[in-house]
């Protein structure tokens, strides 16, 4: 199980920013970004991000689309490959789950996990991870740092690199798109349809939403208008097929 700590903040212990790493100023950062958003390679601008945050690895990935096999969801990683099927897909999938509210009050908001002491880490790495849920055009996001144990983190060069991941995958060719199917549905409605697709029934979607069990019947019924489906379960067989949920 996944640990949250409640302060949204790191107690990795005091040491020296990562070896090898140049630490550049903010102002020489976003310049650098944006002259790889212009003419750079995708994986020169998520490198530079992840040595501004002090990190070892990064991953990126989508949490507003389901795919199958899950690991499509991923833009760019360069984590250890055991490491994304295992943990990184479980932090996606679970902040995939989390209420439109949840998304909403947390999006830029850096937050560190600790992960289970079963969970096989690589020599070396710190044991917390950093998830910083962000928003790019139309797509909603998550990156995931990976850091060396003992590392000392500066939460302001987190919360930088929050908006400038925000504005680099924003200009990313197919990364922040939105498919024309899902188009048709309100966040609201894509919402309901995915906790359908997990077996709730309208009342346990109103109590986890937090609206009333006719206004989810609306948003059910609108749905099933939206995409033709007979019964909720070809809503949500819809769903799938076009990478809404």
């Amino acid at each position: 199980m996944l640990v949250p700590r409640d302060d949204h903040s790191p107690v990795l212990r005091r040491g020296p920013m990562r070896q090898g790493v140049n630490v550049v100023t903010r102002g020489v950062f976003l310049e650098s970004l944006y002259d790889l958003n212009v003419d750079g390679w995708v994986s020169d601008g998520l490198d530079l991000i992840r040595d501004y945050a002090g990190a070892r690895h990064f991953l990126v990935a989508r949490f507003d689309q389901y795919a199958d096999p899950q690991l499509d969801t991923v833009i760019s990683s360069d984590w250890p490959f055991d490491l994304v099927k295992s943990l990184g897909i479980q932090l996606i999938n679970s902040h995939a789950r989390i209420s439109e509210f949840r998304r909403c009050v947390t999006a830029f908001e850096p937050a560190f996990f600790d992960t289970p002491e079963e969970m096989v880490f690589p020599a070396g790495l710190s044991r917390r991870v950093c998830q910083i849920p962000f928003n790019a055009g139309e797509a909603r996001l998550l990156l995931l740092l990976l850091f060396d144990d003992g590392l000392f983190l500066s939460h302001d060069r987190l919360r930088d690199v929050a908006v400038a991941i925000s504005y680099y995958i924003a200009g990313i060719p197919g990364a922040s798109g939105r498919s024309e199917r899902a188009a048709d549905l309100t966040e609201r409605e894509i919402e309901c349809l995915s906790w359908i697709g997990e077996g709730k029934t309208s009342d346990e979607i109103a109590l986890i939403i937090g609206i009333s069990r006719n206004t989810v019947n609306n948003y059910i019924t609108s749905i099933m208008n939206k995409t033709g489906a007979r019964t909720r379960s070809e809503a949500v067989a819809f769903g799938v097929r076009n990478q809404i949920i």
